[in-house]
């Protein structure tokens, strides 16, 4: 329950069992249920609007906490990852608009490449043990949190329609009085969740995706500053980040890919897998991804606009280039947002499946193969307690080579 891979594993397994129970004679049942009527909503819908609400939240505290008092509180942190996370959203959706050739039909899509996945891609860098340097592993983390931020925004700015003023204006006041009991000193929790739930009704009722509250929610949300230490016991974001960190991590995204990942491929025409929406989500997930990220670490190095990842080499952050073409979550969210025909959605998840187990694959060969920095296996002997000759390094790497712990 620890392990920074565990909720990237469940969300694989839960993804899984998706595809397999929508290709077996339990399809009709894992189907029916989803579209199963609760309270004026579908199954899937609370899923999508009311427990993704509840992710984008958590998404948000995460965000807040790094820009107020994490590895993007100053310009110097901030420069590298923001630059790498803008052309790695940038770059996918050329990609995908590319090779759909501006189909009117599937333009809307352009942003479903867009998102890496934090879970699956820090799942995939754990698995791979000291061979992924703890810089690498920082700079992906930092990566995926500016790239949710992007998220959000295209999710606000671009799949928002018919407005419903009242209720619009109704979230801005609820909203307005979060902020102002922050201002004003306020501490307790209960009554940020309060606001929170009536800020997500009335967003849900104002035409805006109902999981923006969540994330406009966590903004309000006091913080008690604490550089260099470890979190204060009496802050309010990091007690309810905390607390929702096993929920969000072990229930809330694995049910989410277990409900949106089942593609029953048996209803799908050879012709319908090879058309151009599910190959240019996943060309814009594997290709764009990688070439936008690489190139602009690259560049940025290059150009002493920021410096290297510290015990890295290049083919290392190649890797995590690739790796961050993982886009499960965001992708498959983004995807149903973007289309209301049921073929396009279908094949849009089958474009985010695709590109994203290419990338996890290639992306994890990749990093389990490349030669380690010299500084690298010097630092893992650090915290282990030992010192290195200098003799000692190549034998050090080839044992890592053959046996990653």
């Amino acid at each position: 329950m620890e392990s920074a891979s565990a909720g990237g594993i469940v969300l694989m397994v839960a993804a899984l069992l998706a595809m397999l129970i929508a290709n077996s004679p339990f399809a009709g049942s894992y189907f029916d249920t989803l579209h199963c009527y609760v309270g004026g909503l579908s199954v899937l819908h609370w899923i999508n609007d009311g427990l993704m609400a509840i992710f984008f939240l958590f998404v948000g505290l995460e965000i807040k906490r790094e820009l107020v008092d994490g590895r993007l509180s100053t310009w110097d942190q901030r420069r590298l990852p923001v630059l790498a996370a803008i052309a790695g959203m940038a770059a996918p959706a050329a990609v995908y608009l590319l090779v759909t050739g501006g189909d009117p039909t599937l333009i809307n899509g352009w942003a479903i490449p867009a998102a890496t996945d934090i879970a699956f891609a820090i799942g995939v860098l754990a698995l791979l043990g000291p061979r992924a340097p703890t810089s690498l592993k920082l700079f992906l983390v930092t990566v995926a949190i500016v790239d949710d931020m992007g998220a959000v925004a295209i999710i606000a700015l671009f799949y928002t329609s018919g407005l419903v003023i009242p209720a619009l204006l109704a979230a801005v006041v609820i909203l307005a009085g979060m902020f102002a009991l922050n201002r004003f000193g306020v501490r307790s929790l209960p009554i940020y969740l309060l606001g929170f739930g009536l800020l997500w009704f009335a967003v849900l009722l104002s035409g805006v995706h109902a999981t923006i509250a969540g994330v406009l929610a966590a903004f309000a949300i006091p913080i008690v500053r604490t550089p260099g230490a470890p979190d204060a016991s009496h802050s309010p974001l990091h007690k309810l980040e905390h607390a929702l960190n096993a929920p969000v991590a072990f229930f809330i995204v694995p049910l989410f890919g277990f409900a949106n990942a089942g593609v029953a491929l048996g209803g799908l025409t050879l012709d319908e897998i090879l058309s151009p929406m599910p190959i240019g989500i996943a060309a814009g997930l594997f290709i764009g991804k990688q070439l936008g990220i690489f190139a602009a670490v690259w560049l940025a190095v290059k150009s002493g606009f920021a410096a290297k990842p510290r015990g890295a080499t290049w083919l290392q952050i190649y890797a995590v280039a690739v790796i961050c073409g993982i886009g499960f979550t965001m992708s498959l969210f983004i995807g149903g947002l973007a289309f209301s025909d049921p073929l396009l959605v279908e094949e849009a998840k089958l474009g985010t499946l695709g590109g994203s187990l290419l990338a996890a694959f290639i992306g994890y060969a990749l990093m389990r193969f490349a030669p380690l920095d010299a500084g690298h296996v010097r630092e893992e002997l650090a915290q282990a307690g030992e010192i290195a000759r200098d003799g000692d390094v190549e034998a050090i790497e080839s044992d890592m080579q053959r046996k990653p712990r």
